[in-house]
């Protein structure tokens, strides 16, 4: 395993970040105890999770297992913004719920710190100006180490950037947004933002739900039963088959299958793979209901994929760009 500086900070993550959401949920708490043990094992010391994963029971199976381990060896994040309870302030970035929300996240991980406390998506009735001096607040009492945000658009990120600079605040040191070969938008504006502003990314869903995990391929019909893509339909996920079923989705999964024959490679260790080739990406966040399926994304490092297969996982899955992003390939071209 290797190790990344998160954006322009000083703290160093595995380059594969584990997802805990499935613990307490799909995983039991015995079951995700082996996959932690399995991820440590294999030099991993990044780990996410949030307090809304399982109404908190994430967090705390977390913090279960840390406290037989050596926390500072292991770099904790987590999140706030979605509600647990039922209350009027239980929910959003308001300084009162980031602050209840870090206290409880604390408690329940069992830590005197979290090393990464992120903003789970955008509040658009909170001032950003509040957030961001909520989270500085929380840095200068030593309750967090560094921030971040995810699900953000290129413009709010920038701007709470900008808000963080000019008050000589902490800023965000990473973005987590959902990124894989089914999600290519996140490629238009925020890996830009990210690259020029210095920002670790740590894309999440990189299997996109089970779409790029190998279980689906051109001729099916519907999703295999017991798997996330059969139930989206009801929850309405975005990675519900009536949102997938269509040729730009099976010729991604035609590459992906093609060059993962080619490489000896299963489809999971392929797109996982193409995320690592990009020099903005962080660590992907892997999650895994098995160990098994964590065995098998581990099999996703330690190698790369050659221009030739990047070459061909991207013309599969490329989006029509338009204006203004064409002006901007094209001056690109110019340029070079």
């Amino acid at each position: 395993m290797q190790y990344h500086l998160l954006g322009n900070s000083g703290m160093k993550v595995s380059e594969l970040c584990l997802g805990a959401m499935t613990f307490g949920r799909e995983t039991t708490e015995t079951d995700s105890y082996t996959i932690l043990d399995a991820f440590a094992a294999a030099g991993g010391n990044f780990i996410d999770t949030a307090d809304v994963y399982s109404r908190g029971e994430s967090e705390r199976i977390l913090g279960a297992w840390l406290a037989n381990n050596r926390r500072d060896d292991f770099v904790i994040a987590t999140k706030v913004r979605y509600p647990i309870g039922e209350g009027p302030n239980d929910s959003g970035l308001s300084r009162k719920h980031i602050m209840a929300g870090v206290e409880h996240s604390l408690e329940r991980l069992n830590v005197d710190y979290i090393d990464l406390y992120q903003v789970h998506g955008w509040d658009p009735l909170t001032p950003l100006t509040e957030i961001m001096r909520t989270l500085n607040d929380l840095v200068r009492q030593g309750l967090v180490r560094y921030v971040g945000a995810s699900n953000f658009k290129g413009w709010q990120l920038q701007k709470a950037l900008d808000i963080a600079r000019a008050h000589d605040w902490d800023p965000f040191v990473s973005l987590q947004p959902q990124y894989n070969l089914l999600c290519r938008a996140t490629e238009w504006e925020l890996l830009d933002v990210c690259r020029h502003e210095g920002l670790g990314v740590m894309p999440w869903s990189p299997l996109r739900g089970g779409w790029l995990s190998g279980k689906f391929y051109r001729g099916m019909a519907s999703p295999p039963p017991e798997t996330r893509i059969a139930t989206a339909e009801d929850h309405g996920w975005g990675e519900r088959w009536s949102a997938h079923n269509n040729e730009v989705t099976w010729q991604v999964l035609d590459a992906l299958f093609e060059v993962a024959e080619e490489r000896g490679k299963t489809p999971a260790q392929i797109a996982i793979n193409w995320l690592l080739q990009n020099d903005v990406v962080t660590s992907p966040i892997i999650g895994a209901r098995t160990v098994e399926q964590l065995q098998t994304n581990l099999g996703s490092i330690g190698w790369d994929l050659t221009a030739e297969d990047l070459a061909k996982l991207n013309a599969a899955g490329a989006l029509t760009v338009t204006y203004p992003y064409d002006a901007d390939a094209k001056w690109q071209r110019v340029r070079d």
